[in-house]
């Protein structure tokens, strides 16, 4: 499965980033594949080590607010592997090869 989740300190006194730095280590620390961007981060593995780790990130966050926020989503899709990166690349192959004005 992948999971795209954004977790966020409400309420507390210390910086969002540094809250969300802490989230994002316990992520890269899992060993799961995984990638962050401007809104999300992604990871990939089974249900239980995936939600494990989201579970010791919004705990991150917890240890240094008295409220967090947990956006959530899966793509859950039993026997694939390697989706984070060939997802992307399905796209990437599409887009180069129907250019701006090809006609289907």
């Amino acid at each position: 499965m992948i999971v795209a989740f954004s977790v966020s300190p409400l309420g507390g006194d210390e910086s969002v980033g540094a809250a969300v730095a802490e989230a994002i280590r316990v992520v890269r620390a899992s060993g799961l594949p995984n990638e962050t961007n401007a809104m999300f981060t992604n990871i990939e593995g089974e249900w239980d080590e995936v939600m494990a780790v989201v579970k010791q990130a919004v705990d991150a966050v917890a240890a240094v607010a008295p409220r967090v926020s947990l956006v959530l989503k899966a793509d859950i899709r039993p026997g694939y592997i390697g989706q984070l990166k060939a997802k992307v690349e399905r796209i990437e192959q599409e887009l180069r090869a129907h250019q701006p004005g090809d006609r289907r």
